[in-house]
């Protein structure tokens, strides 16, 4: 009814409506009945608003849309400052025009529609068109039907904080080709995508390219006040990209892109031991959040790679040595228990109790540890924590503090304020094979004259014993399930890690075959070898 008429009879005066009827009479019943007025308070309207609601609310926000009237749109949302400020950008700095909105049909207060426009800026003008869906709530205090404003309403790929702008780009556009030569693009590989847009951002002026012209979101800043590199949403002229080489390798890409897609909410890395290199960087998330480079959260068992290497290198036993696995631990009131059904061996070794990952066998530790060993073990032998990673793009480099009280047993099992990243447990996991630290890169070291961080590695022995428990794990332990027939150097750590508020664990699992090491992550996955485990398997196995 946004380009109808309607005649409408209040209180014996005939008033005539003009788009947004629905809208329309709410708003002249008020007016004839206001708050104040003899007629008494308006009738309030409560509940989730009715289909005929949903529908004259959305034609009246999408009317005032395509008009570019940014104010008469805000108006019909929630949060209405926010919502004007994004849809005068629309139009404006994003030179967005001639707007045409189809809505879908609607699904409860959930409209799909679909966005026809044109961009236009310096003389040149390309055609827009996309897919969006917004929902119409009620009101809290005005208890009118409203559009609920989420920035995605304007177009799918914007988040808070984002706007969007249209001119010469920030950066010459670059063909990123993987270690082999072969061109790298966001439609084959979908994860790369801001890893993509982050080296144009940081690299597009040093390899030759000239800037085009383009529609971009344009971010938000980084909570540190970096940068964030624009997102590109149209090209209306072209430049000339530039070549940069990476360290990426197509063939294990496609596997990580593929194993991520079994499970949502998932995200691997790979990296070449031998050399740091990352081989793969895969996500499957909704939000399109970099977890895999980014994430933070809890990495479970799989943090007892660098618990064993701790208790090994302040002498507190070895793999061969004394962990006994008893059916619960209790430190500084805290009760630590195994995973359901393990049988309780007092008599067990280091490697028994980490190929089986029996928790409360380094919880007993925790008496004998020191607060900040397993501090000083990630940061001086892993590389961990010290926030100096310079791996071509953004990383989040680790965090073990010196945790005292209940969180210096929970850091041992990887509980607590302990948090990683799949690249993170990739790179512990290469350290682990290989006895020296090597900080992951994704862009040569040359390119740019980069100093990547260093740390002291481990010891011969110290690698020889964690490679030899990896090995067993992966062969007659908790990972041999999925990592059964696979050739070569091989070895594992399955890892769940609990988080607040979340009915199931994240599924955590790092493993390596030959000159290849993964580790992935799973929210909400369950144990390691439920899902996080297939993922690593999978890559490993495609990987050569």
């Amino acid at each position: 009814m946004r380009n109808g008429v309607k005649a409408a009879v209040i209180g014996g005066v005939c008033v005539t409506l003009l788009g947004g009827a629905g809208y329309g009479l709410y708003n002249v019943a008020s007016a004839l009945n206001g708050d104040d007025g003899p007629g008494g308070p308006a009738a309030v309207r409560t509940g989730p608003p009715s289909g005929s609601e949903v529908k004259e609310t959305t034609g009246a926000f999408f009317t005032a849309w395509e008009k570019g009237d940014a104010a008469a749109a805000a108006s019909y949302t929630n949060f209405p400052e926010a919502a004007q400020e994004l849809l005068s950008a629309y139009g404006g700095d994003a030179h967005i025009g001639q707007v045409r909105i189809t809505p879908g049909r609607a699904t409860g207060d959930t409209v799909p529609f679909t966005v026809r426009a044109t961009v236009s800026y310096a003389g040149a003008s390309r055609p827009l068109a996309y897919h969006s869906e917004l929902t119409v709530v009620r009101g809290r205090t005005s208890h009118r039907a409203l559009v609920d404003w989420q920035p995605s309403v304007v177009h799918p790929r914007l988040r808070k904080g984002d706007t969007l702008t249209t001119g010469d780009s920030a950066a010459p556009e670059i063909e990123a080709v993987d270690r082999d030569g072969k061109v790298l693009t966001r439609v084959t590989y979908p994860s790369l995508g801001p890893i993509l847009d982050e080296l144009r951002r940081r690299y597009g002026d040093r390899t030759g390219g000239r800037p085009g012209v383009e529609l971009v979101i344009r971010h938000q800043a980084a909570a540190d006040g970096s940068q964030v590199a624009d997102t590109p949403l149209l090209t209306l002229a072209k430049g000339r990209p530039g070549r940069l080489p990476t360290t990426l390798s197509a063939s294990v890409q496609a596997a990580a892109e593929k194993a991520v897609l079994k499970y949502p909410d998932s995200s691997v890395a790979a990296v070449k031991p031998s050399t740091g290199e990352i081989l793969a960087v895969a996500n499957n998330r909704d939000d399109g959040f970099d977890a895999a480079l980014l994430g933070e959260r809890a990495p479970g068992s799989t943090m007892k790679i660098i618990s064993a290497a701790t208790l090994i290198d302040t002498g507190l036993t070895t793999a061969n040595g004394p962990a006994p696995c008893p059916p619960s631990a209790v430190w500084q009131s805290q009760t630590f228990q195994n995973l359901k059904g393990m049988t309780p061996d007092g008599h067990a070794t280091l490697a028994d109790s980490f190929a089986r990952s029996c928790n409360t066998a380094f919880v007993k530790f925790a008496d004998e540890v020191k607060v900040d060993s397993l501090t000083r073990e990630a940061e001086d032998r892993f590389g961990l924590g010290r926030n100096n990673w310079q791996a071509g793009v953004p990383t989040f480099d680790g965090r073990v503090p010196a945790a005292g009280g209940p969180d210096t047993a929970a850091g041992l099992i990887g509980q607590g304020q302990v948090q990683m990243s799949p690249l993170n447990m990739a790179s512990v996991t290469a350290t682990a094979k290989t006895g020296t630290f090597r900080q992951p890169l994704i862009v040569p070291l040359r390119l740019d004259g980069r100093k990547p961080a260093r740390a002291r590695g481990l010891s011969p022995a110290t690698a020889q014993q964690l490679r030899a428990m990896m090995n067993r794990t992966a062969r007659s332990g908790t990972a041999a399930g999925v990592m059964a027939g696979m050739r070569g150097d091989v070895g594992a750590k399955t890892g769940s890690a609990e988080v607040d508020g979340e009915a199931r664990s994240d599924s955590w699992f790092a493993g390596y075959r030959d000159d290849v090491a993964a580790a992935a992550m799973v929210q909400d996955g369950g144990h390691g070898i439920d899902a996080a485990g297939p993922i690593v398997a999978s890559v490993l196995r495609n990987a050569g």
